[in-house]
């Protein structure tokens, strides 16, 4: 009841700025309830929400501003993170400036450190709720009308503004959500994303809140103040389920076994993996370090686009393998193709495609309906291309091997990125790698891979031999990496992927473009600077 009146308020106090059916909001904020609110007021009266991410620049916020249209910020004075503020009306005040649509900014007040406010423009969040009623009929709205545009991050080309609609979104979140996750109405569940992304969208809010699930949400990073912040968490409140990334994963690796053995953590019976295919030495760390052995991990793979889970195990019905996500959920049908669009038989390997429509698929790209056709469905006809490789065994299990360029040509042999980075991490003193395919006049494309350490470990000549050889014995001489730098960190976006494509470009030596929304911008100079004057 009280999410329910918070919703309300809010809607009626949007209305009271003039927002209507149609229009579309921004939403620019931390992780903090006020993000659900307010994506479930704009639902409820018709308006179009659409969320930035609180870690993009000023710059990133108006783009997407600009190309939606955007009449209505929601934003904070700030959010925390690792104890310090990120300034998000400041950026919001910046982005508004380049974008006359902009009419008003609600502020929710959060860290109360020093803003300025606009007469007539800005209004304080508590200001504008406080004598809203809690009376709002929902707006009628067709199933096939705007819920949000969400847009992915583009390194080249603008954003694409993914939209998705009211009817069939809805319920292939709610389905997969439920038989996915196996809720049970004593569950606590906690799906450790952002807002900002679509899985927020997908299995924080609309999924779990139309199955009346009870979850946790948090603000701010996994390891602050310590690096057991999460499995303190999940102790605390009992959390049954378990939804994160690999990335997450790997790094709960890397700081090591000892945070989560300081915690009780048996109350988790369910654990889950998202945003890219999980290696299988990333698995079974999970499932014994976290899962205690016992809990089920369901590794599922789904996009932006497609809107909700496609490929998963379904817990306790379906076998599962470290590193595969197995088979299409119910009603999907997917399918590995070659590059003329032919299927490929059981136990090979090409691309993945979507061969009957779904639900939640997104409709189109806002704006841009040419766009939309040239990047999904223009490479073979009656077919969606999902941008994924992919192999299947002889069991027919899908394992999902990366973005297509992220399948490398080595002498004429398709080798994932994937499977090399694997068999990196399996040398006990790798924490993390990467790996990316650079031109080579030889064999077409080499193996350039980048390696953090474990704990106080330094790399040097003898360990890169000795690295060749591990990837060597575990999937032949024909993968073995050219050329292998260690460094401290990797390059990621703020949710947590790593940028492969900039190391393709440090590794080709080419020039590099505008770093500034990566997590970790400071670290891209230092791996070129390494990569310049490592040897081969």
């Amino acid at each position: 009841q009280d999410v329910y009146d918070r919703v309300t308020k809010l809607a009626n106090g949007l209305k009271s700025l003039g927002v209507k059916r149609g229009d579309r909001v921004a939403i620019y904020l931390g992780m903090t309830p006020e993000i659900a609110f307010a994506m479930l007021a704009c639902a409820r009266i018709g308006a179009i929400h659409s969320v930035v991410f609180g870690g993009f620049s000023a710059d990133a916020l108006a783009d997407r501003i600009e190309d939606a249209g955007i009449t209505v910020i929601i934003t904070a004075d700030g959010a925390w993170r690792r104890g310090s503020v990120v300034p998000l009306k400041a950026a919001a005040d910046v982005a508004a400036a380049r974008c006359p649509t902009v009419e008003h900014i609600v502020v929710v007040k959060r860290t109360e450190n020093e803003v300025e406010m606009t007469d007539g423009r800005d209004v304080w969040y508590h200001d504008l709720v406080a004598d809203q009623s809690t009376d709002c009929e929902p707006e009628v709205m067709n199933a096939e009308d705007m819920l949000y545009i969400l847009y992915t991050s583009g390194t080249t080309a603008k954003p694409k503004g993914v939209v998705h609609t009211q009817g069939g979104y809805i319920t292939q979140v709610a389905t997969t959500h439920s038989y996915v996750f196996d809720i049970k109405p004593d569950d606590v569940y906690w799906c450790a994303a952002d807002c900002g992304w679509v899985t927020g969208h997908s299995y924080i809010v609309y999924g779990p809140m139309a199955n009346g699930a009870t979850q946790i949400m948090y603000e701010g990073a996994p390891n602050f103040p310590d690096n057991d912040r999460l499995w303190e968490i999940i102790e605390k409140y009992k959390a049954t389920i378990f939804y994160t990334a690999p990335t997450a994963i790997r790094a709960f690796m890397k700081w090591g076994d000892d945070y989560p053995a300081k915690h009780d953590l048996s109350s988790l019976r369910l654990l889950g993996s998202v945003g890219e295919p999980i290696n299988p030495e990333a698995w079974m760390w999970y499932h014994k370090h976290i899962g205690g052995e016992t809990s089920p991990i369901v590794d599922t793979w789904w996009q932006t686009e497609t809107g909700a889970i496609m490929i998963t195990p379904l817990p306790g019905a379906i076998a599962t393998k470290p590193g595969s996500a197995t088979f299409p959920f119910p009603g999907i049908e997917a399918d590995v193709i070659d590059a003329d669009g032919k299927s490929v038989p059981i136990g090979g390997g090409g691309f993945l495609a979507l061969t009957r429509p779904w639900p939640s698929m997104l409709r189109t790209l806002y704006g841009d309906p040419d766009r939309y056709v040239a990047t999904y469905w223009s490479q073979h006809e009656g077919l969606y291309f999902a941008g994924d490789g992919v192999k299947r065994d002889d069991e027919g299990y899908f394992w999902l091997l990366g973005r297509v360029d992220d399948v490398m040509n080595i002498s004429g042999h398709r080798i994932s990125t994937t499977e090399v980075e694997s068999a990196l991490v399996e040398d006990p003193r790798v924490a993390e790698a990467a790996v990316v395919g650079r031109a080579d006049p030889i064999s077409g494309e080499a193996i350039a891979a980048f390696v953090t350490l474990r704990g106080d470990v330094e790399g040097n000549d003898e360990m890169i031999t000795e690295l060749r050889k591990v990837v060597s014995d575990k999937i032949g001489p024909i993968a073995k990496p050219k050329s292998i730098v260690f460094t401290a960190d990797l390059p990621k976006t703020r949710s947590g992927k790593i940028m492969r494509r900039l190391l393709k470009d440090i590794s080709e030596q080419r020039q590099l473009g505008d770093v500034t929304t990566l997590a970790n911008a400071d670290i891209v100079q230092e791996i070129a600077d390494k990569s310049s004057t490592s040897s081969d």
